[in-house]
């Protein structure tokens, strides 16, 4: 009942969205603009709008919101601690950190590879066109994510703490890394692309993105899915999961890549959209509970919900103009994890620690 209430939701946010813009669009252009029952030479500017720019959108934030989601519950689930969040642990700042070397310093390689007159093979240069910036931004996700991993362990096991810190670390030298990188070598029009890139939005979304997006986040969402009971087995702690069977370490580095790939594909395509791996994990296990056979699957809808109500404002408040959607969900999410971290305060000082 719950998921199923979701996916209404999920649907009825998704039509508001197709219908909210710069271009006001009635419910009728909407449903014209998905059915296509209009004739060719009818088409209005509101049914393009709608095909071209505004679904292709809403696919994308679903997608988005769902990856988003799924990562942070993962990471809490098996670090067993709702502060655990792909922005918070360094994940975001791996992915940014390649992100940008793929948008900076990769062009500036060859660049200066012709004028050396080396060549460099033209099947290369077309795959980086159009794939160099997912590439890296995954390969940074991963690789820093596992390091931050290995860090964090004392006697084999998750020292949370050390985590945190080494996320707070690794935000701090990825953000250094950005800023070093885009002063050096950066052009002007590069200069923007990667400061508007970096604070997160859904506008540059068109239907070859989603395309990409659709088929890179899916896999990943249903493998991720299948962790459900272990993650399960890891409330009860990592001797007791091994003791029910579960491969521990497998698990471990199984989820650690599936959430740093679908971060760092939601990072290549829209930017850092922080804190939305935070807030909705936390929400469906404050009212529904623990359990990730419910907590996976709701929490991938109710990020895709929250990410296109957050479109949706950043899109019309300031019409014709936007607003940076990882700007609208950091004003929503830090004040939440300051909460989150006040609660934990106060319940470690009602127990003497």
């Amino acid at each position: 009942m719950v998921l199923a209430a979701l996916s209404l939701l999920l649907v009825g946010v998704a039509f508001w969205s197709l219908g909210s813009g710069a271009v006001s669009t009635s419910a009728e252009e909407v449903w014209t603009g998905l059915t296509g029952d209009g004739e060719d030479s009818q088409v209005s500017l509101q049914e393009v709008v709608i095909r071209e720019i505004r679904l292709p959108r809403v696919i994308s934030g679903i997608l988005v919101g769902a990856a988003l989601s799924l990562s942070g519950a993962l990471l809490q689930g098996l670090f067993r601690n709702p502060l655990a969040d792909p922005a918070l642990i360094g994940v975001s700042s791996g992915a940014a950190m390649g992100g940008v070397l793929a948008l900076v310093l990769l062009p500036l390689t060859l660049t200066r590879l012709a004028q050396a007159n080396i060549q460099t093979p033209q099947a290369l240069v077309d795959f980086f066109d159009h794939f160099g910036l997912p590439v890296f931004a995954m390969a940074g996700a991963v690789g820093l994510t596992f390091t931050i991993y290995r860090i964090s362990l004392v006697r084999g096991r998750i020292n949370v703490p050390a985590m945190l810190l080494t996320g707070i670390a690794a935000n701090a030298i990825g953000g250094a890394f950005v800023g070093l990188l885009v002063t050096m070598f950066a052009t002007d029009d590069q200069l923007r692309s990667v400061t508007f890139w970096t604070l997160g939005s859904l506008a540059g979304s068109n239907w070859t993105s989603t395309l990409h997006l659709t088929i890179l986040i899916i896999p990943c969402a249903f493998f991720a899915l299948r962790y459900d009971r272990a993650l399960n087995s890891f409330l009860l702690g990592e001797a007791e999961a091994f003791h029910l069977g579960i491969q521990v370490h497998q698990v471990k580095r199984a989820v650690i890549l599936l959430s740093a790939l679908m971060v760092g594909i939601t990072v290549a395509f829209c930017g850092i959209i922080g804190f939305v791996g935070l807030v909705v994990p936390h929400m469906i296990r404050t009212v529904f509970g623990p359990d990730h056979r419910l907590l996976l699957p709701a929490g991938a809808l109710l990020g895709s919900i929250l990410l296109l109500i957050a479109d949706v404002f950043a899109r019309t408040a300031v019409a014709p103009s936007e607003i940076q959607i990882g700007i609208l969900t950091s004003l929503i999410g830090g004040p939440f994890f300051l909460a989150l971290l006040l609660k934990a305060r106060k319940g470690a000082s009602s127990i003497g620690l």
